[in-house]
């Protein structure tokens, strides 16, 4: 299982390196995962061994949140003092997410009754 937590890992290394090299306003973590569903859906299948770990990373996740809700705490009165902007952002970002998800869902149903 080790090799397969190694390949994760180097798949997010791939992705940083591309992004640090091009300059592309992508996380490089996001291209890892790109180059790793490539190289999945090419095999056709997800090995055993790797739905184990990344189950054991995902049921692990809530721990990443830790790092962020500390620096929420110490930060707290800088984010009341933009808490407008903050709000104003979270809903217009919300929203934006809600009617291109909907319009994509139109565009993709749309295509496949036509088939």
């Amino acid at each position: 299982m080790l090799n397969y937590l190694t390949l994760i890992f180097f798949c997010q290394l791939v992705g940083e390196a591309f992004v640090a090299a091009t300059g592309l306003p992508v996380p490089g973590p996001v291209l890892g995962m790109v180059l790793l569903f490539a190289g999945l859906s090419i095999r056709g299948s997800i090995p055993k061994d790797l739905d184990t770990v990344s189950g054991a990373l995902l049921s692990n996740l809530s721990l990443l949140f830790v790092p962020a809700g500390t620096g929420g705490i110490l930060h707290f009165q800088l984010l009341g003092q933009a808490l407008l902007p903050l709000g104003l952002a979270l809903v217009v970002s919300t929203l934006a997410t809600i009617a291109v998800t909907g319009l994509l869902m139109q565009w993709l149903g749309a295509g496949s009754a036509d088939g």
